[in-house]
């Protein structure tokens, strides 16, 4: 593993500790690699979503299509 040394504000540091206090982290380490975690989650899934909003429809959502899943949803359920 790799180390990082970064430099915080006063009022940052006290807001990381806060963090590592209140959040059950036991190293203010901890509580950095969970929020790059987030981060690249988030990233990923902004990416997804862009990536979705720009792609054409596969299939037509209407009401035949709603009906349809519900019941192969019903069918997984009685399974």
């Amino acid at each position: 593993m790799s180390n990082v040394n970064i430099s915080l504000p006063d009022a940052l540091q006290s807001y990381v500790d806060q963090q590592v206090a209140e959040c059950g982290f036991e190293t203010c380490s901890e509580y950095i690699r969970d929020l790059i975690r987030k981060d690249r989650d988030r990233q990923q899934l902004r990416a997804l979503v862009i990536e979705g909003a720009t792609s054409p429809p596969a299939v037509v959502a209407d009401d035949k299509f709603f009906d349809q899943l519900y019941q192969r949803l019903d069918e997984d359920q009685h399974r």
